[in-house]
């Protein structure tokens, strides 16, 4: 191209496009040296709160931005992380989510990597990251084995398996307990529970702490229903259901089931939760908006995207592990779509 008027306007657009702010300038503006901004950048600790507040103003005021590729230059760091997936099936959103602001605070990029096949070939996937040069450290939420002489941190945290479903505490079945004791408490005696799929481990577990509790507390179960997780099961299940079976409460293994079990239950003409009492689990947007709310159980899968990212970060800095979430992850939460039966046992 020739045309000398698209060269002049092309100059004069970046003669005046804004400058970047440096960090010498933060470092005037809040009155510290260079060298203080660069610790605040890095999140290190033992700095005054007021320092930090000036370094915190200046750098809003300034609306100032760390150049990652000059730092990545200096310093022979990417300032990437990465975050192995062995599937896309299943996304842990909530967990990525919260994994990547906690990154973004600390300087670094999330890269999400899909590794497909088992593990064998995921293994390879991560030797070959770790040695490319373009990550930092590396976290992978599936089963896999870390590679040995690594050139950046590995770390495994167990949270999935190699479907992406569930493990650990996030698979724990034990808050079904604390439901039943409530709602026997509520003199329900009578009880109905849509299980999920079986080939997850958080289906299964929530499956035998039902029936242990139901074992334990002495009471009835009409009935255990394998579903798979959509609301069209939860429906046909409870529409299913005989006009004489005394259920009074359902207990379903996700939030999903539990909204296809209540819509079931007014098609017969039963209210929720007059006549019949749902639980949850997983907390889903749409369950503390539906009519009735439903009761069901907080999963804190933030906390532990959170804690992860925090371990992968220190090991790549070289620090001390910070200390992990104590509170348990399961939080039982109650809501409209419980009440005693209608007829309840003395």
């Amino acid at each position: 191209m020739n045309d000398p008027d698209f060269f002049e306007e092309a100059a004069v657009t970046q003669a005046d496009a804004p400058r970047r702010a440096t960090i010498h300038q933060v470092a005037k503006l809040a009155g510290v040296s260079h060298q203080t901004v660069s610790r605040y950048l890095r999140q290190d600790g033992g700095m005054k709160p007021a320092t930090r507040l000036r370094i915190d103003s200046a750098v809003k005021a300034l609306d100032y931005r760390p150049n990652l590729m000059a730092r990545s230059m200096r310093t022979r760091r990417t300032n990437r992380l990465a975050v192995i997936l062995s599937s896309t099936q299943y996304f842990p959103h909530r967990l990525v989510l919260a994994a990547s602001a906690i990154a973004h605070e600390h300087g670094y990029q999330l890269d999400i990597v899909t590794a497909e096949g088992g593990a064998e070939q995921r293994a390879q996937r991560i030797a070959d990251l770790a040695d490319s040069g373009q990550v930092d450290g590396i976290l992978s939420l599936a089963p896999a084995d870390v590679p040995a002489g690594a050139r950046v941190p590995v770390l495994v945290s167990g949270t999935y398996d190699e479907e992406m479903h569930s493990l650990g505490e996030l698979a724990d079945g034990s808050a079904v307990s604390e439901i039943i004791e409530h709602l026997a408490g509520l003199a329900h005696r009578t009880f109905f529970h849509l299980a999920g799929p079986q080939t997850f481990a958080s289906a299964r577990n929530r499956k035998l702490v039902y029936l242990e509790a139901i074992a334990r507390l002495g009471l009835r179960s009409y009935g255990v229903v394998d579903t798979d997780w959509s609301a069209q099961a939860g429906y046909d299940a409870v529409a299913a259901l005989p006009d004489d079976c005394g259920v009074t409460a359902v207990i379903a293994a996700n939030d999903v089931l539990a909204m296809g079990a209540i819509r079931g239950a007014f098609s017969r003409g039963w209210r929720v939760p007059d006549d019949l009492s749902v639980f949850g689990w997983d907390d889903d947007e749409i369950a503390r908006f539906a009519t009735p709310s439903l009761s069901t159980v907080i999963v804190d899968r933030e906390a532990q995207g959170r804690d992860a990212i925090l371990h992968l970060i220190a090991a790549v800095r070289g620090e001390p592990a910070p200390p992990t979430t104590t509170h348990t992850l399961n939080q039982v939460v109650h809501r409209e779509s419980v009440a005693p039966p209608p007829h309840p046992h003395p």
